[in-house]
């Protein structure tokens, strides 16, 4: 770039260069993130526990805008049973588990990361991915659903211009543009907006159900009726207990917010004795929030699906039907007039609308947590804006195939949900058990077993869920690798540290007026490997007699891993000095510690090497999974693109 003076004033980009710089202005990283699922900066304030909840809130109480509708179109007469199977589950397995999650992933990382912790290697890095693809499903149908929802609240409402009647797509893709734009400007967290609009709704629904419940009180032949229709549908009451363990999956929405929960812990308030490697009172303020929204949720979900299936008639909550998908707007609208229905719509609006910012927010907290750091994202994938568009497009997409309907939608959205949550619980199972509290993991397994079932009935139910996710998961895999490959020849070393007795050797080789360094690797290790080593480095590429030599030897404990810090440690063999380096690359790793030692030193070093025998194609694939193969290119391309200047590159030499 040629620098400007006086004479010659900065010109602005125009053109496609103004939008590049606009689109990838500002690097995505967690802890720079303002959004719901954020990790917050130091300087960020912090909350107590039940502010969070309602941040939390958003996404886990706003499903009360359809949760009833669902359940009474799954399960009929029996929705209320169902729910009361679907609360028994979050109390007594989703709720211990994201305890658990709470306890030993404080920091926001949730579930996916402590399964990353659990497993080593690329089996670890391939679960997060197959994780994130099943993530992105349960965020991306939350914005949708979210937005579909609140567009049947919309065209429900008696005082919506007619023109809009038919047209649920489109004005969902209005809401979902909308809310791309916000994020586009940039999205400012906002707490106390949450805790407006979480206080607003769930009154609002508490007046809703209270009229509805009084109701049912004064006028006992609801109950009776719908008893008798029970008996007369499912006589037997054990029949009746398992075709609602049965239904039960379909009504998995409920579940949803506890992942949530945990990925805004870093916005608790914890007590004044609190450390980042002890915060036990943002753990405490944690649990408690996961605790009281299970429980608020729990006494809503129950007492809402008993005010629906009483008062409403079935037929209305079939596709098209105005309760189809708004069951307690419908009550609002029935039994408390228009003006406080139409109050009740525009809270529901609102905070389904909050809900889908959130699940936005969580999707771009949650890829550049991940990808980046493996290697697997291409350089745009940084920045927030080319990822909001992104998600937006794929929300017009997922909105356009599944029509804005909320009950297509629903076994999608599921998925998603039951996936994490399984996971969660396999992953707590797993740290109780490494722990050494077997009862604990044997109690977690059972409830590991319980979600494993609830999945896979679900899938199997309603397939959506799976295809989006495999479509995510094969799109991400695609992605992720396609990126490891393009930027396998970074740098990829975030720094070098020589312990004191490397440094002594390579500050009297550098006083000796050059750096040789041998790259070998390791077989046996007796004084015959080192020998040899010296006599081709000799005869084979001219290294004079008199010239000191040092080994490299890389050690590579996870190549999976794409950057690290390179620690590099003198050790001498059989009378040979030896450089050991551990990193996750064998190229990439001499590449940086040959830079570092012509920038400390001064001397631009030399490094030896000899062919590697075998397929050149398979030794690339060998440098890409497993951190080695055809080390002396390789080596000499990192060279190359991390110094362009040729007069300034160490020199690479292959016998």
């Amino acid at each position: 770039m040629t620098p400007t003076t006086e004479a010659e004033p900065a010109r602005r980009p125009a053109g496609p260069r103004r939008l590049r710089a606009w689109l990838l202005a500002g690097t995505e990283q967690a802890q720079q993130h303002s959004g719901p699922h954020a990790q917050p900066a130091e300087e960020h304030r912090l909350h107590p526990w039940w502010r969070v909840m309602c941040l939390t809130g958003v996404d886990y109480f706003s499903t009360l805008g359809y949760q009833p509708g669902i359940a009474a179109l799954a399960a009929g007469a029996v929705s209320p049973i169902a729910t009361a199977v679907l609360v028994l589950v979050t109390l007594v397995g989703a709720l211990p588990v994201y305890r658990q999650v709470a306890r030993d992933s404080p920091h926001g990382e949730g579930s996916i990361a402590m399964l990353e912790k659990e497993l080593s290697w690329w089996k670890g890095k391939v679960l997060v991915l197959v994780l994130l693809g099943f993530a992105c499903t349960d965020f991306l149908i939350t914005i949708t659903l979210s937005g579909a929802d609140a567009t049947a609240h919309i065209l429900e409402n008696p005082y919506a211009p007619h023109l809009l009647e038919g047209h649920q797509v489109a004005v969902t893709l209005v809401l979902l543009a909308l809310l791309g734009g916000v994020f586009l400007r940039g999205f400012t967290e906002a707490v106390g907006i949450a805790v407006v609009l979480v206080a607003i709704y769930l009154s609002l629904n508490a007046v809703v159900i209270v009229d509805a419940l009084i109701k049912i009180a004064t006028h006992p032949h609801l109950f009776s009726d719908w008893h008798a229709l029970l008996v007369n549908e499912h006589p037997d009451p054990l029949a009746l207990v398992g075709f609602a363990l049965i239904v039960f999956p379909k009504l998995a929405l409920g579940l949803s917010g506890f992942e949530t929960g945990v990925a805004v812990m870093p916005l608790v308030r914890g007590d004044p004795g609190d450390s980042e490697a002890n915060p036990a009172g943002r753990i405490r303020g944690a649990r408690t929030l996961l605790t009281t929204a299970a429980a608020i949720m729990a006494v809503f979900l129950i007492t809402s699906s008993l005010s629906t299936t009483l008062l409403i008639p079935e037929k209305e909550f079939e596709p098209g039907g105005p309760a189809n998908g708004r069951a307690l707007a419908y009550l609002a609208h029935e039994q408390l007039g228009a003006a406080f229905g139409t109050v009740y719509d525009v809270s529901t609006i609102l905070i389904l609308w909050f809900a889908g910012a959130s699940a936005m927010a969580g999707l771009l907290n949650l890829v550049p947590r991940y990808l980046p750091r493996y290697g697997m994202a291409p350089t745009w994938a940084r920045a927030v804006r080319p990822l909001v568009i992104v998600f937006t497009l794929i929300g017009f997409l997922v909105t356009i195939v599944f029509r804005a309907s909320v009950d297509k939608q629903g076994g999608a959205y599921a998925t998603g949900v039951l996936v994490l949550i399984t996971s969660a619980a396999l992953a707590v199972t797993l740290s109780t058990l490494r722990r050494g509290r077997r009862r604990l993991a044997v109690a977690f397994g059972a409830i590991a077993v319980v979600f494993v079932y609830t999945t896979i009935a679900n899938i199997i139910e309603r397939p959506d869920g799976l295809i989006i996710g495999s479509i995510f998961i094969i799109a991400i895999i695609v992605v992720s690798f396609s990126s490891r490959v393009a930027r396998s020849f970074e740098l990829r070393v975030t720094g070098v540290r020589l312990d004191p007795l490397a440094e002594r050797w390579v500050r009297e080789s550098a006083e000796a007026g050059a750096l040789h360094l041998v790259a070998n690797e390791l077989d046996v290790g007796d004084a015959a490997e080192y020998v040899d080593k010296v006599r081709k480095a000799r005869q084979e590429l001219f290294v004079p007699e008199h010239v000191p030599l040092l080994f490299l030897e890389v050690n590579i404990p996870d190549s999976s891993e794409f950057e690290g810090e390179l620690d590099v440690c003198g050790e001498d063999r059989h009378g040979y000095r030896i450089l050991r380096l551990t990193s996750t690359s064998v190229p990439n790793a001499i590449a940086a510690l040959l830079l570092h030692l012509r920038d400390t030193t001064g001397v631009r070093p030399n490094v030896y090497f000899e062919w590697s025998e075998g397929n050149p194609i398979v030794n690339f694939l060998r440098f890409l999974f497993f951190g080695a193969g055809e080390v002396a290119t390789v080596t000499r391309e990192v060279l190359r693109e991390a110094e362009p200047d040729p007069d300034h590159r160490p020199f690479v030499h292959v016998a």
